[in-house]
Formats: C-alpha cells, sequence, structure tokens
C-alpha cells in the first residue's frame, strides 16, 4: 500500500547544476515554491521514504558530486520533523562567527 507524505525539499546544485531537470521534475509533482531552492509537495511511495526521492531525484536530475538536496518531513514512527540529506552534506554556513558570543580571550599577566 502506497504513503502519501509531506515534504520540504532544499536543493543546492551550483552555478552549473540541472536546474531544467530538477525544475521539470518540480513541476511535474506540482511542487509549492517556498523560497530560494526551496519547494513543498506531498510524495505517494512505498518503503523507504528517503530513498524513493532519492531514486526519483536520480532519475530526472543530472547530479554532480557537489551538488546537495535536504529533505525535511514528518516520522510517522516518532512523531517529529526530521532532516537528512539525500545528497552531498553540511558545510560551514555563512553565518559562521558573525555573533559575539563567548569566545576564548587569553589574558596577559605580569
Amino acid at each position: 500500500m502506497a504513503t502519501k507524505k509531506a515534504i520540504w525539499i532544499s536543493c543546492d546544485l551550483g552555478l552549473k547544476g540541472d536546474y531544467t531537470g530538477l525544475y521539470t521534475l518540480l513541476d511535474t509533482l506540482q511542487a509549492k515554491e517556498c523560497g530560494d531552492s526551496i519547494a513543498f509537495y506531498q510524495k505517494e511511495y512505498k518503503g523507504d521514504l528517503k530513498q524513493a526521492i532519492k531514486e526519483e531525484l536520480e532519475k530526472n536530475v543530472k547530479l554532480n558530486k557537489s551538488d546537495r538536496i535536504y529533505i525535511t518531513y514528518l516520522d510517522d514512527e516518532t512523531g517529529k520533523i526530521k532532516g537528512s540529506f539525500i545528497f552531498g552534506g553540511r558545510k560551514r554556513a555563512p553565518w559562521e562567527g558573525y555573533s559575539v558570543g563567548a569566545q576564548n580571550v587569553e589574558e596577559d599577566s605580569i
């Protein structure tokens, strides 16, 4: 039996990514735009959700080693919102180092 799940997908394909393939897939899925490189859609699948999305993307989008795709969804078993990279991984955030929080400061002594 197929299950239907709400998915948010965030895509970072860089400057030379296959946006035509990605946008064609998202349009076919009737995904809704949710900001820069973020879309929402409902996915009908059997078996493992992440694997089903991964296979669908591999079939429709030419992915490079540097491409990153992250999904967010509600986990039925735990009732918690989960997120994970389907392709790629986390990198240094552009906002790192902006806060003036606790810093390791050495004091001079005489």
